[in-house]
This record gives structure tokens, C-alpha cells and sequence, in this order.
């Protein structure tokens, strides 16, 4: 596993992806409708470090517990769902059980969009 995200390159698109997910391959599906061919990061088989989730986070935006995937049984099964539970102990959770990261994200220079439903990767192309 690595501990850098993918280099930054303007014309770039990182798609981090589940093939398992249908929101998933919807939104590689359009982007290579749109001749775009992004680089694929199977979270799933390489999960991502603490790190990486906190830069990832950080471009969309959002609360760690809102990139979280809460119907997932392990999310019950930690307990995360309690408001005690902290980001540290969140995006920990994240890394031991990568299913619990929401997907897909898609990335573009320095904006990520999670995009469910896929047609949310279409903000990219139209901006």
C-alpha cells in the first residue's frame, strides 16, 4: 500500500471505486463516455491510510461520518453511529474496514465530488 494519493495533474481524474457497486461503475461508466479515462483506486483491495482518507476528506468537503456508509452492518456492529465516537476513531474504522468508505469519489484537481448518484460526476464536465 502506498501513502501518497496520485500526483496532482490538472487534466487528471482519480476515481476511487467498488466494481461490487453499481453508483460505482455508473460513474466510470460516463466518464469514459467522455473520453476520460481515470486512474482506478480499488480501495477495497488496497485500502487507504489515515492519511489518505484525510486528504481525500478534506477535497470533498464533508464530515468524515457523511462519507460513511452508516447501513453497512459493521458500522452498527462498532458502534459508530454514537456521538462520542471521534474522526480519528471514525476514519481508523475506515481504514480495518474499507467497505465503510461511501463510493464512488471522484477526483479532479484539487475538487472531489462523491457521486452518488453517478450523474454527479457530470459537475466536472460542465464546470
Amino acid at each position: 500500500m502506498t501513502n501518497k494519493l496520485p500526483p496532482f495533474s490538472p487534466n487528471s481524474f482519480t476515481i476511487y471505486h467498488n466494481a461490487r457497486c453499481s453508483n460505482s461503475r455508473g460513474a466510470l461508466a460516463i466518464l469514459r463516455e467522455h473520453g476520460i479515462e481515470p486512474q482506478i483506486i480499488d480501495y477495497i483491495a488496497e485500502p487507504l491510510s489515515v492519511e489518505q482518507l484525510e486528504t481525500l476528506i478534506q477535497k470533498l468537503g464533508m464530515p468524515v461520518r457523511d462519507v460513511m456508509r452508516a447501513k453497512e452492518d459493521i458500522y452498527k456492529t462498532l458502534k459508530l453511529d454514537t456521538e462520542t465516537v471521534t474522526d480519528a476513531q471514525l476514519l481508523e474504522a475506515i481504514v480495518a474496514h474499507p467497505v465503510l468508505l461511501n463510493r464512488p469519489i471522484v477526483v479532479h484537481g484539487q475538487r472531489a465530488l462523491l457521486c452518488r448518484p453517478p450523474e454527479q460526476v457530470l459537475q466536472f464536465l460542465t464546470n
